[in-house]
């Protein structure tokens, strides 16, 4: 029979094989089949150990009532580990946002009934706002206000633009701090490492609690401080660290690295769930862009997971509005088919903001891994801070929140807008209802608007370059969606005024009467926004999904779709990878993209290893090395694993032993079994070799031996083995000719070689 990884073979066997031999390896010893940090999961390996456990626990259920009660529960843990995820998930969102909202007012003031009230909320309990001033009110006072006395004047918008800028280097430098001090793994946007994670390789303290915690702490510290940034993409890592966590409660997925994956597939889409308020847009972007394994069960399991998410976000309602998002809109004018012009253009602008984006970003990137600027992240941070700080602070829309500023984008100017955005010129004689307002002349307010968000739009796309990447946590979905909403917001005042000065010309007639409210320039804004993001991540599916939980505009999903379309399109005409495909290889991290195509005509042969004028393969002989020599060989190389043969003449394969479970082995043995030296023999057949009585104790390892080892022929064509690779998620695969064993091929090899047919430096995939 077939063993594979522990304990497969029955006890008769054990029995017979193992003669009047004590064989220590009955009972399982503790670590075996577990992975060292920074090496790939066996999925093959990961499932069958599951499958077996599984058939374990069925058998058992039948003899007693008590271990009937414990199949059911081992059943019910996988929603139980779901439900935990999304609580805690959901209570830690709406902890960050409330969070995020207060700091960010303290940059500019206080409130002085309460100080933890921020802005809106001070000005909610007040009797004295009127609805022209909504936002002042006698409780809430700027800070030159405070302390000076003084509201206007030179003096006191010094003052407060000096404090703006040192709460936000305060809130930067706590943030980069407690990042190298406790959690180094708690900086960037952590979804390139979450996806090469799923993908099966081991980041040990990636998705610790420390981590976690400072994740959380720095997040809100970062996205206060004012930098470019957004919280969506670590809140998709805190809430696999928050999977990780529920994980170690239960043994089925502490001790299995593949059904804990499955786990964190489902978290990741809770992440997206309280990020944007958008449960199935989660499930579609854990399933398009995160996961590399996704059954069926585990689509469910996320399912449940972003609607608990969603929930918990729901009853803490951190925006006061009774939704789950910041830019809820209403729009209440269809769009017409000659709007797809513009919405395909702002596609067009989307995909190439996001090539301009991923190239310049990979480059800062890559100039900061080789030169000296890597050496002072904390440095780095502070400069980039007090530079946008600096910037930002004269113009409105870049002082406030950026989801602050994308949600006025989205909004559409009702009768009852205070915003700049709306100072359009009103007809006096005007005696239409009141929602439906008319598209009308822009007035001053509107033309200086524009100015700002022009120069707001130069200073985003510039400045976001130099911050996504930096050492604290920093999300890339909320920058790009500013991008895109300020561009498309230009565009769509454009259109509404060319729609109200020349309405007689040929495409306006036949959808936009005079006195009639034809265009939306917040819809403009929507239709930005997707495509900038669909620019930079490359996702289709999901990011519409996404964009309508999040905005509540149905019927806005074609101008969505085409908006999404030609940006992927246009900007995978630059170059096939997203922001995150970038980042990983940038990073050199060993992840097979499912989406790569592999086209070279190489076969095995040419990439296995030992090549020609290597060494010989390592290899073990099934009963003659002796404890000695496995030791030496162990201490000599730097292996993963070794293949087994009949003997050293013949080559012919018997299976494959993993280097871990080989030194544990031996070390266990040495500790519990009597009579176990340097010169015993080990051996990995049934039966004990016949040996001279004078001989020590032999070693008996069958147990450790994978006796099912993938293998391929020498010929077969590397487009197979790249696709064996990824669909079995393999981590080493043998070749053989005619039974002989000639060579191994790793995944590191399969990915040395893609680069290498892709003119780039084979080099560069650094970890093992």
């Amino acid at each position: 029979p077939l063993v594979s990884g522990v304990g497969g073979a029955t006890p008769t066997e054990e029995m017979n094989g193992a003669g009047n031999l004590m064989d220590f390896l009955d009972e399982p010893f503790p670590d075996v089949g577990t992975y060292e940090d920074f090496h790939t999961i066996d999925w093959l390996r990961e499932k069958s150990r599951d499958t077996d456990r599984h058939r374990k626990i069925t058998s058992k259920s039948k003899e007693s009532i008590w271990e009937l009660i414990k199949s059911l529960l081992d059943a019910w843990s996988g929603w139980v580990v779901m439900l935990l995820i999304g609580l805690l998930s959901g209570t830690l969102a709406g902890v960050i946002d409330l969070a995020v909202d207060w700091m960010t007012d303290l940059k500019e003031g206080v409130c002085l009934s309460a100080f933890w009230y921020s802005h809106e909320q001070c000005c909610w309990t007040s009797n004295e706002t009127t609805f022209d001033d909504r936002d002042k009110c006698p409780q809430w006072q700027k800070w030159a206000e405070l302390m000076t006395g003084h509201t206007e004047g030179a003096g006191a918008y010094v003052l407060n633009y000096f404090l703006y800028v040192l709460w936000a280097l305060l809130f930067s430098f706590l943030a980069v701090s407690l990042v190298r001090v406790f959690a180094p793994y708690a900086c960037g946007s952590g979804i390139p490492e979450i996806k090469t994670i799923l993908s099966g390789f081991i980041i040990r303290g990636y998705l610790g609690k420390w981590t976690l915690l400072i994740k959380t702490v720095t997040l809100v510290l970062a996205v206060s401080s004012g930098l470019s940034l957004g919280k969506e993409g670590p809140l998709v890592h805190v809430a696999c660290c928050c999977g990780n966590l529920f994980c170690s409660l239960f043994s089925k997925y502490s001790k299995n690295e593949g059904k804990r994956r499955e786990v964190l597939s489902a978290a990741a889409a809770a992440g997206v769930s309280v990020a944007f308020g958008a449960p199935i847009g989660g499930v579609l972007f854990s399933l398009e862009e995160v996961s590399y394994y996704f059954p069926l069960k585990t689509l469910w399991r996320s399912f449940f997971a972003a609607l608990v998410a969603a929930f918990t976000l729901r009853s803490i309602n951190p925006f006061g509005n009774s939704r789950l998002v910041l830019f809820y809109v209403e729009y209440h004018t269809p769009w017409y088919m000659a709007e797809l012009v513009p919405f395909i253009l702002l596609g067009v602008f989307g995909g190439l903001w996001g090539t301009l984006f991923i190239r310049a970003n990979i480059a800062w990137c890559r100039r900061r891994k080789s030169t000296q600027l890597g050496k002072y992240p904390v440095l780095e941070v502070i400069a980039v801070t007090g530079i946008t700080a600096v910037l930002a602070f004269p113009n409105p829309y870049t002082r406030r929140s950026t989801s602050e500023l994308i949600s006025e984008l989205f909004n559409d100017c009702g009768a009852l807008e205070s915003s700049q955005l709306c100072d359009y010129v009103n007809n006096p004689n005007m005696s239409r209802p009141v929602d439906d307002i008319p598209d009308r002349p822009a007035g001053p307010g509107v033309y200086s608007a524009l100015w700002q968000l022009a120069l707001a739009l130069v200073f985003k796309i510039v400045i976001t370059i130099f911050t996504f990447g930096m050492k604290i946590p920093s999300g890339l979905f909320i920058p790009s969606m500013a991008v895109g909403a300020i561009a498309g917001r230009i565009v769509g005042i454009t259109v509404e005024q060319m729609a109200y000065h020349h309405h007689d010309w040929i495409i306006f007639r036949n959808w936009c009467r005079p006195g009639a409210d034809c265009v939306t320039p917040g819809l403009y804004a929507m239709v930005g926004a997707a495509a900038c993001l669909g620019g930079v991540t490359r996702m289709t599916v999901s990011l519409v999904v996404i964009m309508f939980e999040l905005t509540g505009g149905l019927e806005y999903i074609v101008p969505l779709m085409a908006a999404a379309v030609t940006s992927k399109w246009v900007a995978d005409a630059f170059g096939k990878e997203g922001i995150y495909e970038s980042h990983i290889q940038l990073n050199g991290y060993p992840y097979l993209d499912v989406r790569d195509e592999f086209t070279h005509r190489t076969l095995a042969t040419d990439v296995m290893r030992p090549r020609r004028s290597d060494p010989p393969l390592a290899v073990l002989t099934q009963d003659s090395t002796t404890v000695e020599d496995v030791e030496a060989l162990i201490k000599d190389t730097d292996y993963n694993g070794f293949p087994v043969v009949v003997s050293r003449e013949s080559e012919r394969l018997i299976g494959f032993v993993q280097r871990r479970d080989l030194t544990l082995a031996i070390k266990n043995a040495r500790q519990k079994q009597d009579g176990v030296v340097s010169s015993s023999v080990v051996y990995f057949t049934e039966d004990a070799p016949q040996l001279p009585a004078s001989n020590p104790q032999p070693l008996k390892l069958r147990r450790v031996l994978n006796l099912s080892p993938f293998t391929v022929t020498d010929h077969t064509p590397m487009e197979t083995v790249v696709d064996i690779f990824r669909k079995l998620g393999l981590r080493q695969c043998l070749v053989t000719r005619s039974g002989r064993l000639l060579g191994i091929i790793t995944k590191k090899d399969v990915l040395r070689h893609m680069a290498q047919m892709m003119n780039q430096d084979p080099e560069s995939i650094m970890f093992n």
